[in-house]
């Protein structure tokens, strides 16, 4: 598969860009090598650490892995309604309401890391199979415009967020 480059910044909105900056020059390459990194830090980290908050107010761990797969999966979708020419607007949705409702807490760290393994596998599944076509197809989503090459750049980039905030702000190591 040939690398996908970063998207032009008026292919998505301005908001997007923090995530895309965290990306290298191949959004594919990037979403490959976090499947990999990602399940090794998880695999590293004690299922105590599992409910860890570095905040009361804040996400646990398992909530971070939990959101970074609904993410995933919302802006996955989204790829491929628009890279299937489906013009329809598609909707938002709030991580803050996703979070709770998703009972995160009460599963097992393994248990969450193996979902978010399988949402990955789905995602590069999906987009190693789209051409130069389909990833500069455009939608809206969220009453935004976004192109597919800039969801497959969100997705690595939100990861790429969420990763170093479990890091740095949860001391999560491996």
């Amino acid at each position: 598969m040939s690398p996908i480059a970063l998207p032009a910044a008026d292919e998505h909105v301005q908001y997007y860009g923090k995530y895309i900056a965290l990306v290298g020059p191949d959004s594919l390459a990037a979403l490959e090598s976090q499947a990999r990194s990602t399940a090794a830090l998880l695999a590293a980290t004690p299922e105590a650490k599992g409910n860890h908050r570095y905040a009361e107010d804040k996400w646990s761990v398992k909530e971070v892995i939990g959101h970074l797969a609904d993410g995933e999966r919302v802006f996955s979708y989204r790829a491929l309604r628009i890279a299937r020419a489906d013009t329809t607007e598609l909707p938002g949705f709030d991580e803050n309401t996703y979070v709770p409702a998703g009972r995160f807490d009460r599963r097992t760290l393994a248990d969450i890391a193996a979902e978010f393994a399988a949402v990955r596998a789905a995602t590069l599944a999906l987009v190693r199979t789209l051409d130069e076509d389909a990833l500069a197809r455009r939608g809206s989503a969220n009453n935004t415009p976004v192109s597919v090459r800039a969801l497959v750049a969100i997705i690595a980039g939100h990861e790429a967020h969420h990763v170093g905030l479990l890091r740095e702000r949860y001391g999560l190591k491996g």
